[in-house]
């Protein structure tokens, strides 16, 4: 069994299928504490299934830097063996992202290298791509460029509005996501190369 940190920014759909997940004894990860940097309407669903929640607001603190070694402290308050990005829209510093490494892993909504940052599901789209996807990688310095772990591809239909497409990838990255953590906690993966 790993104890899993998840930090997100919004809704919270992705952490809802996680603790979902969890609540089967077989599962192999427990979710022991939500984090966000900011009120986002996800930390509901931790509150919910009684898991420990945690606001860190980079709007506290004079540089990005300090924002996240207070970030830190708090994940590591509750030493999980992995962190989970979903749906966490800050770019994290070199401090947070280096004293994770190995440990910290992003969901992201295309099929990188395509489509990086924060409005991949809108890019896809505006480029006219017929397929896009869902990727769930290891979390270095850059923007959505660490290491890849394993990716899912989403067709585009030529009457998808952002909304819809944007649904239909999520509900391949709740499953995906999942059987990723799975994967980790049974060590089924191959180890990140440090």
């Amino acid at each position: 069994m790993i104890s899993v940190v998840v930090l997100i920014s919004g809704s919270g759909s992705n952490l809802l299928s996680l603790l979902k997940k969890s609540e089967n004894p077989l599962y192999p990860a427990k979710i022991v504490a939500v984090g966000s940097d900011k009120n986002a309407p996800g930390l509901e669903h931790a509150e919910l299934y009684e898991v420990d929640t945690f606001v860190v607001s980079p709007k506290r603190f004079a540089t990005k830097e300090l924002w996240a070694e207070t970030l830190l402290a708090n994940v590591q308050h509750h030493q999980p063996d992995l962190v989970v990005l979903a749906g966490f829209m800050k770019v994290l510093p070199a401090n947070f992202v280096s004293a994770l490494k190995g440990k910290l892993i992003n969901i992201h909504p295309s099929l990188l290298p395509e489509f990086k940052g924060a409005h991949a599901v809108r890019d896809a789209l505006q480029a006219g791509a017929t397929k896009t996807g869902v990727t769930i990688h290891y979390v270095d310095e850059g923007v959505d460029t660490g290491e890849i772990i394993v990716q899912s591809e989403v067709s585009i239909e030529p009457k998808d509005t952002e909304a819809v497409l944007h649904e239909r990838i999520k509900k391949i990255e709740h499953e995906l996501l999942a059987s990723t953590v799975e994967q980790i906690a049974y060590k089924q993966l191959p180890a990140l190369k440090l």
